[in-house]
């Protein structure tokens, strides 16, 4: 025989609901989407844990900003990303920023917990001031690193380093337009070239990859690898410099001593035909690699670039 099964009183009920919200307010939301946490983070609002909670979120509401600021300083020059990649990418960084914030203490939420003062006191004016300073402060500290991180326009990068591609260019033989549009797809107009543990740009204009023979410094950084015309992921070794001189010279070495370039040396003055010798050279593994040297070099942003940038050609 089944055995009578107990309804479950109202005031069960409730007791249940509020144990299932202390223990989900204690422990903070697992997901910066867990709309149940935050309910229960509302429904107990004087409970130290909660305070902890809330102190976690602000930790996070930081490490968004700053998440944001970074992608925005390092963003690809060229079409602008689908709205799905931009999606997904924002939702990564909150829950990246919500986890790390439950690990790591900021230092922006022990400020609050110190100015609430003791568990269960109501929020005062000095409170909300402090909370004010801290948002501010977090917002502040955003934009700065944001500022920071600014890298020079497609004109400031032209200016800086036409010179040595010049010089680099002569030697070879060829028109330097042709270098300078490898160097602006390569290096997204200064924009993602490989850094160095430290954090050190290494100042890498052509993607150059660290081989075992490779003797000098060495940056690592996200790439895709095209093989058989599947496109694969890979974390790669690239050389590093310590000037736009020694980049520019080391890949004058590089394409005028193998073989592989012959046709790209050959080309003479002739730009398109560098970049399409290039291009067709097997460099890199995009099979699209001629056509996106071709559009870097007769895009309107290039040309632009180039003006603005105030070198004699």
């Amino acid at each position: 025989m089944t055995p009578p099964v107990t309804p479950m009183t109202a005031s069960g009920a409730t007791a249940s609901a509020g144990a299932a919200s202390a223990a989900t307010a204690g422990s903070g939301a697992a997901a910066y989407s867990d709309l149940n946490a935050l309910s229960a983070l509302k429904a107990n609002t004087s409970s130290p844990q909660t305070l902890h909670a809330v102190a976690q979120q602000v930790d996070a509401l930081f490490l968004q900003m700053m998440l944001k600021s970074m992608r925005e300083a390092s963003a690809d020059v060229g079409d602008p990303e689908s709205n799905e990649m931009g999606m997904y990418q924002d939702l990564f960084d909150k829950q990246i920023a919500l986890t790390m914030s439950q690990h790591q203490d900021l230092g922006l939420g022990a400020l609050l917990l110190r100015q609430q003062g003791s568990a269960g006191s109501a929020p005062t004016a000095t409170t909300a001031s402090t909370t004010a300073t801290a948002t501010a402060t977090a917002t502040a500290t955003a934009n700065a690193n944001a500022s920071d991180a600014q890298v020079p326009s497609p004109g400031e990068f032209v200016a800086a380093v036409f010179p040595a591609i010049r010089v680099a260019a002569d030697a070879l033989g060829v028109n330097p337009l042709g270098m300078l549009a490898q160097a602006a797809l390569e290096s997204g107009w200064g924009r993602r070239m490989p850094r160095t543990a430290n954090g050190a740009s290494s100042l890498n204009l052509f993607g150059i990859k660290a081989d075992d023979a490779w003797q000098g410094a060495r940056a690592t950084a996200a790439t895709v690898e095209f093989s058989g015309g599947v496109a694969t992921p890979r974390r790669t070794a690239f050389r590093a410099y310590g000037s736009i001189a020694q980049s520019v010279g080391d890949f004058a070495k590089l394409v005028g001593t193998s073989p592989r370039y012959r046709d790209a040396i050959a080309a003479g003055s002739d730009a398109r035909a560098y970049v399409q010798g290039i291009g067709k050279s097997g460099y890199a593994t995009d099979p699209e690699y001629a056509t996106k040297l071709t559009a870097m070099l007769q895009s309107d942003s290039f040309r632009q670039a180039i003006v603005a940038s105030g070198v004699r050609l």
